[in-house]
């Protein structure tokens, strides 16, 4: 079943190019075609969904018609990458990014295969080729952000975080996260754990539900497999238990009564900074990092939720506001030790 979905979806994109913009023979060289290879959905209220809404975004802002088609392709596996890419190029797509860390073999191969085309791949700090743009948000400051909240709003000083894997972004968010809670209460017991699956929100939900069971009263969580976290949070309507998101999309779905706060990533400037570059001829070869300083963060306060109190807002816009002034302010995050927590 799983080959025959590629097959009609890359049916139905080379259709669906036909008509959007043409063939092959009656577009320009110099026309911006971006394309976007996710591993769960565009509506995700997490990961991928940021990075859709950051392309959107930055789509309304570029000149009108400057990029001449953008498509996504959902729920694509590692195992699938490389037909996607080459349907893509085939398409006369020549900005592909490739969003998460999971794909990194592929993009190293497709780099190679397709040197005339930029990929952007994220999250890492690695230059992968002259040919690929890396992206990595230093989540290490909405983490501490998010810590911060957790910390004062405990009452049992007990809290929790439900994670993908020990890797990435996710890693510098979770670990900026015990960084926050410790600078602001450090009798807080943390419990960390990680599932292992950016996607999974039934095992998310299922570990969130044993953190509650053992005593956590504010939890958080990375990626789009934390949406599960959140649900299982939201179970306990009547319960003095909360949630603190890496997702400003959680804020407005049922269960974001329970979120006090959510930070997101903001991926604008990354396709703005991709098409600059890809008109002055460079594809790739660098970093692109994502901070509060550079507009690569967004945060976001739930107003109607009764622990974002006026109290904690003030501690912790100023620490924002720190953040915003200058970058890497945080503790050095990789230094954390889980098993000291």
């Amino acid at each position: 079943m799983k080959k025959i979905f590629l097959i009609l979806l890359i049916a139905l994109i080379t259709v669906s190019a036909l008509f959007a913009g043409g063939s092959a023979e009656t577009q320009k060289k110099s026309d911006i075609k971006v394309a976007l290879i996710v591993s769960s959905t565009i509506d995700d209220k997490g990961w991928c969904q940021a990075m859709h809404d950051g392309i959107q975004q930055a789509m309304k802002e570029l000149p009108q018609g400057k990029v001449a088609d953008y498509k996504a392709v959902e729920n694509t596996q590692p195992a699938d990458t490389m037909t996607a890419i080459r349907t893509y190029v085939n398409l006369g797509y020549n900005i592909i990014i490739v969003h998460g860390s999971q794909y990194r073999a592929q993009v190293e191969e497709a780099s190679k295969e397709f040197p005339e085309v930029m990929f952007a791949f994220g999250t890492t700090t690695d230059v992968i080729g002259p040919n690929v743009f890396s992206y990595m948000p230093q989540s290490e400051e909405t983490g501490y952000l998010s810590g911060m909240i957790a910390g004062y709003t405990t009452k049992k000083n007990h809290v929790g975080l439900v994670g993908p894997i020990d890797g990435g972004d996710s890693a510098r968010y979770n670990r900026g996260f015990v960084l926050g809670v410790q600078a602001v209460n450090p009798n807080a017991k943390i419990d960390v754990t990680h599932i292992g699956s950016f996607g999974d929100t039934v095992k998310s939900g299922e570990f969130a539900q044993n953190l509650i069971q053992g005593g956590c009263d504010v939890l958080t969580g990375s990626s789009q497999q934390a949406l599960g976290a959140l649900r299982a949070v939201a179970d306990y309507k009547d319960k003095d238990i909360w949630w603190v998101g890496q997702d400003l999309a959680q804020l407005y779905i049922p269960e974001g009564y329970k979120a006090i706060a959510a930070s997101a990533y903001n991926y604008k400037a990354v396709l703005i900074g991709l098409v600059e570059n890809f008109d002055n001829g460079k594809l790739g070869g660098e970093v692109i990092p994502m901070n509060f300083s550079n507009g690569g963060f967004t945060w976001g306060w739930n107003d109607s939720n009764p622990k974002a109190t006026a109290e904690i807002k003030e501690k912790v816009n100023a620490k924002l506001e720190e953040f915003k002034k200058a970058p890497e302010l945080v503790a050095d995050w990789s230094k954390v030790d889980y098993t000291k927590l």
